[in-house]
């Protein structure tokens, strides 16, 4: 990660440089965001993780993967791999990261032991635990030996594979450095909420083979025994310093590579970043000060007089399902330190501030099941805290809501972004949303934890300088969508003539049409087929199809769930087979035939129809499908009944149009089968109910979604949902995706777990009103559109022919027209059978050549 952030900043500060670069890493992979290393068994893919590619796209650079470094001579100024290349240098930057360190104990050679560090690891880890399932015929019992960050992430994954976790930290608490006493007793509530079992006080003293040879059990220092089927070691990292050591660099006494503030190490020409640099004796083991290294490597490359300098730069518990956050002096150590705490051991919360000895400068914080003030307060970390520190954490208190953060204040620590830069991108670069910010800074781009505060400088700065933003929907209305909607449901219009004459101008355009067509979709104000409102639709809802790339279109029915009966899957056989339809199961658990022309489309619905399917809204901003696994009802690691909550909401929520369109995902345990975090909305079986996930999607910028309640009965979980998804209906712009409206609404996920869970806000009612009506009023678009000739007169392929059938129309030369070649009359529409077979027999043309 270090060595992309290097690249990435020589690319951004000296776009036109005549420098060239060259990366060499031993790993099979492109740099990938370590950060979010468990997310990979949310996708089980590396591009899940992939940073930003154009970096490796720039002729200047030359990336060099699977082929690690063996030497660096630095007399000759040149870097031999292990495959014998050797490339010259002017400069050399080692980026060579850390190792994951194991315990010495007997037994750590046995199959079924496992790091927990790169990309290999966790995809071995996921081959052993699916092998031994299978072999077993059972849950695989997995022991976690290290309780930190990276331990409780390696305890969710397992969870997430399906087997037991159990935690073991010789400490006597989870987050023994991050966390103090209180804090990580509350921490240990919260993870054995979750149900991994915790043992503290004890570590790992030696690993035992079961019958086959593989690891059978741990014996802890206490003298008990664990039995278990698979082990990973979290208990620390070292620096990958063997390279500097060989070439003769100097060495700290606990290892890495001794730099000083310009992270050039002994020797002039050689410079250290990231995990393997020791500066003041200490390897850093976060993101945040490897990236701030890169960063001055950058600077003094390009003449520039930067230093670093070591930071405390906080740690918050991610991917695990609970919260906690700490910054600075956690145990209150400094000298008159005074602390100040809340617990509230219900509802499993713990907040502490530590001060000075006057209880004006923060010192410190410690957050553990509620980490909303973690963002606003460790920016100010040293400095005055501006507020009665009893009225920070209360559950009611003040807040910081007047506190003003300094332009140095950092902000974002992962990319060491401050204050004043935020500030600058709004008052001297024009940004105006979340996203910009982002995009013009970098901060928000890592952990995300900063958020919450990037939009309050954001809005800050907006409101000083006076700046209107606009948030018009087009030339012909002056608002925006949410506005717009609002006041169309107020007011009860129900056309697109009353709604422009009343609130907009002109006749419209192809950005205000479609938006006013689903809108009225939304609030039911007549079939999208009629009056004034067919002619808003854009090309896919004005048939009701999606219109393909040779001119036919798909048929989509809604199969709830993925459930489908058998009389119905032999109508759609007969369908495809006698309109002679392509047929293929889409990824949302559908079946979909392709090919149908214009003409056909009310036939194959009536045909449909009839044995009980559905539009499956497969052309309309609106849900899509609900994925789902077989659950507990089939599966022997199914704990809830996923895939009758999946047909529940998918009757529930089918037909409802949205800014865009929606898909779910229900997961009947942890092993995520149905890939819930990859959807608007997405939910997870515990043993406890259900966790609720939202604002993940896929598409060009896929996003994971995040968790906004957890253990849910089945009514509480369609009562958020309900909330979530008119929520988001009546605020988000045109065309938005769940997962940016999510990310650029003001305070984050925060906010938007107090208005849906804790109903601040007051609407609550009103959103599942809203809900409650849709769900009343649906109609089933095809099924009305068969009862009404008038509807069915818009599928005519030829107004001047509408008895015009396949085979009826002919070629008739007309001022000099030549005859198609094979001189018989050509034929309108050729049997879309032949046209697939070809294409068919083109694509396994194309690939035989290919392999």
């Amino acid at each position: 990660m270090t060595a992309h952030r290097l690249v990435a900043g020589l690319r951004t500060r000296d776009p036109e440089g005549a420098w060239s670069v060259t990366v060499i890493g031993d790993e099979p992979h492109e740099p990938y965001d370590r950060v979010h290393l468990s997310e990979w068994f949310d996708a089980r893919d590396v591009d899940a993780l992939t940073l930003d590619r154009a970096v490796w796209d720039d002729p200047r650079v030359t990336l060099v993967t699977g082929d690690a470094v063996a030497s660096l001579d630095r007399t000759a100024s040149v870097v031999t791999t292990r495959s014998g290349r050797q490339v010259h240098y002017d400069r050399a930057v080692l980026a060579t990261g850390s190792w994951a360190w194991t315990p010495r104990a007997e037994g750590t050679d046995l199959p079924g032991l496992f790091t927990y560090r790169t990309l290999d690891d966790v995809e071995r880890l996921a081959e052993w635990v699916r092998l031994r399932e299978r072999a077993l015929g059972r849950a695989v019992r997995g022991v976690v030996v290290g309780g930190g960050v990276l331990g409780l992430e390696a305890a969710a994954a397992l969870q997430r594979l399906g087997a037991e976790a159990t935690v073991v930290e010789f400490a006597d608490r989870l987050m023994s450095v991050q966390l103090d006493q209180g804090g990580g007793e509350m921490l240990r509530l919260l993870i054995e909420d979750l149900g991994v079992t915790v043992r503290t006080g004890a570590g790992a003293h030696r690993f035992l083979p079961a019958g086959d040879g593989s690891v059978g059990s741990v014996e802890l220092t206490d003298g008990s025994e664990l039995a278990t089927d698979v082990v990973v070691f979290s208990v620390g990292i070292r620096p990958r310093d063997r390279v500097a050591r060989e070439a003769g660099l100097a060495i700290g006494e606990r290892g890495g590579v001794v730099v000083g503030e310009a992270c050039q190490t002994s020797d002039p020409g050689v410079w250290a970043i990231g995990e393997c640099a020791s500066v003041d004796g200490a390897c850093a083991g976060l993101v945040a000060p490897g990236n701030d290294m890169a960063d001055v490597v950058v600077d003094r490359f390009l003449g520039g007089e930067r230093v670093h300098r070591r930071t405390d730069d906080g740690t918050k518990l991610k991917g695990v399902g609970v919260e906690a956050a700490s910054f600075g002096d956690v145990n209150a150590v400094s000298a008159g330190a005074l602390e100040v705490s809340f617990v509230d051991p219900i509802h499993r919360r713990y907040r502490k501030l530590v001060l000075s000895d006057d209880a004006t400068t923060l010192l410190g914080g410690v957050f553990v099941g509620d980490i909303e003030l973690y963002s606003a307060l460790r920016p100010l970390l040293g400095r005055p805290l501006g507020a009665d520190p009893a009225a920070v954490i209360a559950p009611d208190g003040e807040g910081l809501a007047e506190t003003e953060l300094p332009d140095e204040a950092v902000v974002c620590s992962c990319n060491n972004v401050d204050a004043g830069t935020v500030r600058a991108a709004v008052t001297e670069h024009g940004c105006r949303t979340i996203g910009q910010v982002k995009d013009c800074t970098t901060a928000g781009t890592v952990c995300g934890s900063c958020v919450p505060a990037l939009t309050k400088l954001l809005n800050g700065e907006l409101s000083r300088a006076g700046v209107t933003v606009s948030d018009a929907l087009c030339e012909h209305f002056a608002m925006s969508r949410a506005t717009l909607y609002r006041i169309v449901r107020e007011e009860g219009l129900r056309t697109f003539s009353e709604i422009v004459a009343a609130h907009g101008t002109g006749r419209g355009c192809a950005v205000c049409r479609p938006t006013v067509a689903s809108i009225l979709s939304t609030l039911r104000r007549g079939h999208v087929l009629e009056g004034e409102q067919a002619a808003l639709q854009d090309t896919n809802d004005h048939v009701m199809a999606n219109l393909q790339k040779n001119g036919t279109y798909s048929v989509i029915p809604r199969m709830p769930g993925g459930e489908v009966r058998a009389d119905q899957l032999l109508e759609f056989a007969k369908v495809a087979d006698e309109f002679g339809l392509y047929v293929r199961v889409t990824g949302g658990q559908r079946l979909a035939m392709f090919g149908a022309r214009l003409d056909q489309l009310p036939e194959i619905w009536r045909r449909l129809t009839a044995v009980g399917f559905e539009s499956g809204h497969a052309y309309g901003k609106s849900l899509r499908t609900v994925k789902t696994c077989v659950g507990r009802t089939w599966c022997r690691f199914g704990v809830q009944d996923s895939s009758a909550m999946a047909v529940r909401l998918e009757l529930r929520y089918r037909g409802l149009r949205s800014p865009h369109k929606i898909k779910f995902g229900v997961s009947g345990c942890a092993r995520e089968c149905a890939e819930a975090r990859g959807k608007d909305v997405g939910i997870i079986a515990t043993h406890k109910g259900w966790n609720l996930y939202v604002g993940g999607n896929g598409g060009a910028q896929p996003a994971h979604a995040q968790l906004l309640a957890e253990d849910l009965d089945d009514e509480t979980l369609v009562r958020y949902v309900d909330r979530f998804l008119m929520l988001y209906v009546q605020e988000a712009d045109r065309l938005q995706r769940t997962a940016p409206w999510v990310a650029e609404r003001a305070g984050g996920l925060e906010e938007l777990r107090r208005v849906v869970v804790e109903d601040s806000l007051g609407i609550a009612e009103e959103l599942e009103a809203a809900m409650a009506e849709h769900v009343r009023d649906y109609e089933d678009e095809w099924s009305a559109t068969l009862a009404d000739p008038a509807k069915l007169r818009k599928f005519t392929p030829f107004v001047n022919a509408p008895e015009a059938v396949d085979g009826d129309l002919a070629f008739v030369p007309e001022r000099g027209q030549v005859r198609p070649a094979d001189e018989t009359d050509a034929v309108a529409y050729p049997d879309p059978r032949a046209a697939r077979d070809v294409a068919l027999v083109a694509a396994r043309t194309e690939l035989e050549d290919a392999r």
